[in-house]
């Protein structure tokens, strides 16, 4: 029995374990895969062990200590424009971090993989304005590819259709219309829902389409909320019933009915 496996993998997440490193890896073969890298700060290997890098990787399993380590990665895709700026940067690692703590998706590998490397294909050469829509956008696109994304265009109660100017409300990831939501829950207009709407049929295109603040962080807080009631750890969930919501950094604002909302 072979003890090299080769895999289709695109690098998540590198960290420090003593004297080497650990890393996380999406595979189209068998999901999330961790391995040790060795060398020095020098190693060729090492600088190859980057995230965001994807291409052809060679892990060696022993199998008396039950160990892995990265032998080879042939890089395909080094995508160094992400480096290049900040918020290409900051939401490329947060969609890697969304990739792992969903657990690569738990199945249908291929598909996740193409998921992410789309995502991040998009970030490299975006501008700073569209890279947290671009963010918006996977992270709705992956809560449909998860089974989570509910649907905008109908109450989860009544199963009545909201109409494209109509406004909806969500508690517990079910959304509800103005009747049956009784004006609780966090709120999502209808600026916003056209914007997810776009998204999950146009793909990364959407995010050339401007959104402003307050249907942004509507929507981001739709997407986190119900990924967080999905998979939990790492969306930055939290919102409260009534007239304020709070998510991170606090930024607040106001939208026509009255209602506060904040991301972060």
């Amino acid at each position: 029995m072979t003890r090299t496996a080769v895999y289709t993998a695109l690098t998540l997440r590198v960290r420090q374990c003593g004297e080497n490193r650990e890393a996380s890896f999406l595979t189209a073969e068998e999901g999330i895969v961790r391995a040790t890298v060795f060398g020095g700060p020098k190693s060729s290997l090492r600088s190859s062990v980057a995230p965001f890098n994807e291409g052809a990787l060679h892990i060696y399993h022993d199998p008396v200590k039950d160990t892995r380590k990265v032998s080879e990665f042939d890089v395909r895709l080094w995508r160094p424009g992400l480096r290049e700026l900040y918020e290409r940067s900051e939401n490329a690692s947060k969609l890697s971090a969304a990739l792992l703590h969903s657990h690569g998706g738990g199945g249908s590998w291929p598909q996740a993989l193409a998921l992410g490397s789309a995502a991040l294909d998009a970030l490299e050469n975006a501008g700073e304005e569209s890279c947290t829509r671009i963010y918006l956008c996977f992270l709705w696109r992956w809560a449909y590819f998860l089974g989570q994304q509910p649907d905008i265009n109908h109450c989860s109660v009544c199963a009545c259709e909201i109409p494209p100017d109509g406004v909806l409300w969500c508690r517990n990831g079910e959304l509800y219309c103005v009747s049956c939501g009784e004006g609780r829950g966090l709120f999502l207009g209808p600026e916003s829902r056209r914007w997810l709407d776009s998204a999950q049929h146009d793909g990364y295109a959407a995010a050339g389409k401007s959104l402003d603040a307050a249907p942004f962080a509507q929507a981001l807080a739709l997407a986190r909320t119900v990924l967080h009631l999905g998979y939990g750890y790492g969306y930055g969930y939290g919102y409260g019933y009534g007239y304020g919501y709070g998510y991170g950094y606090g930024y607040g604002y106001g939208y026509g009915y009255g209602y506060g909302y904040g991301y972060g």
